[in-house]
């Protein structure tokens, strides 16, 4: 299991990561349990960095949003974690940005999480390390996908091969990808 940030070794913490679709649900640094999960379309992509849950509502009322609510404290608009009316969504990149759930599995997760409880939203292949939104790593290794980028203009710029860089982020369709999603640079 990868290490997470000191922020999460107490308590109950959610990893989202945005390429896999997946939502981990940990206790202090052990994973409890992964869900699958729909995340925001390229157009509309969820954002990434670290949050915290600040609100919980039971049938919030729009069948959308399912039978639960999780708001988070994303800055730049309503975000959340919530159930949906439309289970085939799961697994893709379609919702508006919030991260939607089988309204089982949010109905199993929902009383387990506090107000509080950090979420974590990243592109990190193994999902273990937040990563920046708007800046290169120091260390630049970390890119954030640029309005105009490809990924053989990335390549250029960096000296990495595009089929290194393709393999390194799991990336299905190199044609396909989104400003604000962050990619390793190897």
């Amino acid at each position: 299991m990868a290490e997470y940030p000191a922020e999460v070794e107490s308590g109950t913490s959610i990893v989202i990561v945005r390429f896999a679709r997946r939502l981990k649900f940990l206790s202090g640094n052990s994973l409890v349990k992964t869900y699958p999960v729909a995340v925001g379309k390229h157009s509309t992509p969820t954002p990434l960095g670290n949050y915290k849950v600040v609100n919980k509502i039971m049938n919030p009322g729009k069948s959308v949003l399912g039978t639960r609510w999780l708001g988070l404290n994303v800055p730049a608009g309503t975000y959340g974690i919530h159930g949906n009316n439309n289970p085939s969504s799961i697994g893709k990149y379609i919702s508006n940005g919030c991260i939607r759930m089988h309204n089982s599995d949010v109905e199993e997760l929902f009383p387990k999480i506090k107000i509080g409880t950090p979420v974590i939203i990243t592109d990190s292949p193994d999902g273990s390390d937040p990563l920046p939104q708007d800046s290169a790593s120091s260390d630049g290794k970390r890119y954030v996908i640029k309005p105009g980028d490809t990924l053989w203009k990335i390549s250029r710029q960096f000296g990495a091969p595009v089929d290194l860089i393709v393999r390194v982020n799991r990336i299905s369709n190199p044609d396909l990808i989104t400003p604000g999603e962050v990619i390793i640079i190897p």
